[in-house]
């Protein structure tokens, strides 16, 4: 189950502008250090979950350049393949803090009004309209046309599909009890959802919406998955068991285990473009650690912020970023030197990172 907090109840679609106070938030000795190679126009978004809105950081300045208002308990966030729109995961259902029991919290009563995908428009940054997404939609991907979505609904044990053009779902799949990271294959044949509560992977075939297999992935509490470029090997973040399980994704198996040094909680996952590298955010560890993904072994492991869970590759790779959840800030992470060159204040709780490619 996701961390838990009291309930926020209001629904809301309108957008808002920038606030000053965190678009100013880039220091002018941090100018040198941002990346000169970004592309004009790159963006990154956050989702910040008890704020209820969507941070736009410029890649080029790590400044924070506008804040959207999007709804209730915002987490997962993709961009389209075309970078007109950003999609974020909302949610009616209640947080609850760790210290309260699970039967107090199963007391608190949903808003399912508030469930579904928000849909932003980039350039005008505004929330334009709610996908309906199953139940307590949490994290998604998005079709590599970018015609559908496939949303995990963690209290429904299930995978929605949905067609984006219609703005309705097509199907409904049944996978592992509390699914989490959903991720489309690179050939975009299949989707991989995660179960926390199984300790398994469901692999769901795309074109006809069933279930094709389930790889027990020998952690605990699987959260993310990665895949290498050319679809070999799939990477899965094992939160309560400190490890990556490496999962051949053509046999659909077990093919190693990597453990995370101690205190590690892995969390996201970000592969980079030519496949050599793994990124892990560690959660409550305040780490990432890089895998060299030739030779499955942990390269490196740095201290980024307190409770890193989202994380996203600037397009050239050069640059890591975290969404840090209690910090309310995202770290930039040089990724040649492998260290924290800037923190942008951005809303509380921030959740899930995306880039505009």
């Amino acid at each position: 189950m996701a961390f838990r907090s009291s309930i926020l109840l209001l629904p809301v679609l309108a957008a808002c502008s920038a606030r000053s106070d965190r678009a100013d938030s880039a220091r002018p000795a941090d100018a040198a250090r941002a990346n000169p190679a970004l592309a004009a126009g790159q963006m990154i978004y956050v989702s910040n979950e008890d704020t209820r809105d969507l941070s736009v950081i410029d890649g080029g300045t790590n400044a924070v350049v506008a804040t959207i208002e999007v709804g209730t308990r915002p987490r997962g966030v993709k961009v389209s393949p075309d970078g007109r729109a950003v999609y974020v995961a909302l949610s009616g259902s209640p947080k609850c803090p760790p210290t309260m029991s699970d039967a107090e919290c199963a007391r608190k009563i949903p808003d399912r009004r508030l469930d579904g995908i928000a849909v932003v428009d980039a350039a005008s940054r505004k929330t334009t309209q709610v996908l309906p997404a199953g139940l307590d939609p949490e994290t998604f991907d998005v079709s590599a046309d970018g015609r559908t979505l496939f949303v995990s609904n963690e209290d429904a044990d299930s995978l929605t599909i949905v067609d984006i053009a219609s703005g309705r779902p097509t199907s409904n799949v049944k996978v592992g009890r509390e699914p989490e990271g959903v991720t489309v294959s690179p050939d975009g044949r299949t989707v991989w959802v995660t179960s926390e509560g199984d300790h398994t992977v469901t692999v769901v075939e795309v074109a006809s919406g069933k279930a094709l297999a389930t790889v027990v992935t020998g952690g605990k509490r699987p959260r993310a998955v990665g895949f290498l470029p050319d679809g070999s090997k799939a990477y899965v973040s094992n939160e309560q068991s400190g490890t990556v399980s490496v999962i051949d994704a053509v046999t659909r198996s077990l093919r190693h285990t990597i453990a995370l040094p101690a205190g590690a909680r892995p969390m996201g996952i970000a592969v980079s473009r030519d496949g050599q590298r793994v990124y892990v955010s560690n959660g409550r560890g305040g780490t990432v650690s890089v895998i060299d993904a030739g030779r499955d072994s942990v390269l490196n492991t740095v201290q980024v912020g307190v409770r890193p869970w989202g994380l996203a590759l600037s397009n050239d790779g050069r640059w890591l970023y975290t969404a840090n959840g209690p910090g309310n800030d995202v770290s930039v992470i040089d990724t040649k030197a492998m260290e924290v060159v800037h923190r942008i204040p951005v809303g509380r709780s921030p959740w899930g990172v995306a880039i505009r490619r």
